[in-house]
């Protein structure tokens, strides 16, 4: 990748990227998105939350740009936010759960940084899923745990997803 390119925030609020692009420190950052994989997972997971919706007093939302500092926009792959309908275009509070999931190319060193501004925002529950290895990590502050049990759960809701049902549509 050559040097990028310098924008203001303010620039890069009024673009539209397709697919929409991250925004760090001035820099314009493509997401890996797009693959069959990749896609059929964020549809399965962004399924489950839509039709607990009014059961969880919840909302979902997929790629959405969230303000997570003052020169850092990040959009996770989907979104969960808690009560009502956000007023906010571009969310600058925190959501309830941000997930991201794996690309072929994805890097761990470069969803880490992912995680961690998700992190610096605020979020609680943090999870990255890889679709080629039908694996599942919460992340928090303290590190990355890779979920077991086979279920991602927020502490204290009553959310809780099943990974062989989010998994079972790439069978």
């Amino acid at each position: 990748m050559g040097a990028a390119t310098q924008i203001s925030v303010e620039e890069y609020l009024r673009s539209a990227y397709d697919p929409d692009c991250d925004y760090v420190d001035g820099s314009v950052e493509e997401r890996n998105v797009g693959e069959r994989d990749h896609s059929r997972i964020q549809i399965s997971i962004g399924s489950y939350f839509f039709v607990r919706e009014k059961q969880w007093g919840i909302r979902g939302y997929t790629e959405q740009r969230l303000r997570v500092s003052a020169r850092r926009f990040r959009i996770p792959d989907v979104c969960i936010v808690a009560g009502p309908k956000p007023t906010e275009k571009v969310f600058t509070k925190p959501p309830l759960i941000c997930i991201e999931i794996l690309s072929e190319e994805d890097r761990l060193a470069r969803m880490q940084q992912r995680i961690d501004d998700y992190l610096a925002m605020g979020v609680a529950n943090i999870w990255l899923i890889d679709p080629e290895s039908r694996r599942a990590w919460i992340c928090t502050a303290a590190g990355n745990l890779e979920a077991k049990e086979g279920f991602l759960r927020v502490p204290d809701t009553p959310i809780e997803v099943p990974l062989a049902e989010i998994f079972s549509v790439l069978d």
